[in-house]
């Protein structure tokens, strides 16, 4: 199953392209933006982290999506979901750039690819794998119905509460 682009009300879910990697330098660049996804990237490692979205589409037909506002096509932000080889399962993960946030496009964007996960993908199990600091991500988990599971050490990343999607 390929996730093909999607639309909500107010955002577009979409491929990655060029024009979006200004964008997703900039935010990486932010040590306060980038807390809880990995940390600070250099502009060739943020370039590499594009190109790995777009690979993880390729080899398995989904993976984290461009998410711009509907009207202006303005990147906003991600979502998306991650199930590599050592990833303990399949995730729902999700960041904004500060103009995307406090508008309800995470919980808009992060609905339909949880939909698109248990229902097209039938993946047995979907989870969003977040540190214990990070209340804002732990919120929006629970308003898109998780229920926490317990800790995973999560590879390189350390200790993350496990929110699963029931």
């Amino acid at each position: 199953m390929t996730i093909k682009e999607r639309t909500t009300d107010k955002l577009r879910l979409r491929h990655w392209a060029e024009r979006d990697y200004a964008a997703l330098a900039a935010f990486f660049a932010s040590a306060e933006n980038t807390q809880f996804v990995g940390g600070v990237k250099t502009e060739e490692e943020a370039w590499r982290l594009m190109a790995t979205y777009i690979g993880h589409q390729q080899l398995y037909g989904y993976s984290y999506m461009a998410v711009a506002e509907k009207v202006s096509d303005k990147l906003v932000g991600a979502v998306g979901l991650w199930n590599s080889p050592q990833w303990p399962e399949p995730e729902l993960g999700y960041w904004f750039l500060p103009e995307g946030q406090g508008k309800g496009y995470a919980y808009e964007a992060a609905s339909a690819l949880k939909q698109f996960a248990l229902e097209e993908v039938n993946f047995p199990t979907l989870v969003s794998f977040i540190a214990g600091e990070n209340e804002a991500s732990k919120r929006l988990a629970i308003k898109l119905g998780a229920v926490y599971d317990g800790e995973v050490d999560l590879l390189t990343f350390g200790p993350h509460g496990v929110y699963r999607y029931r």
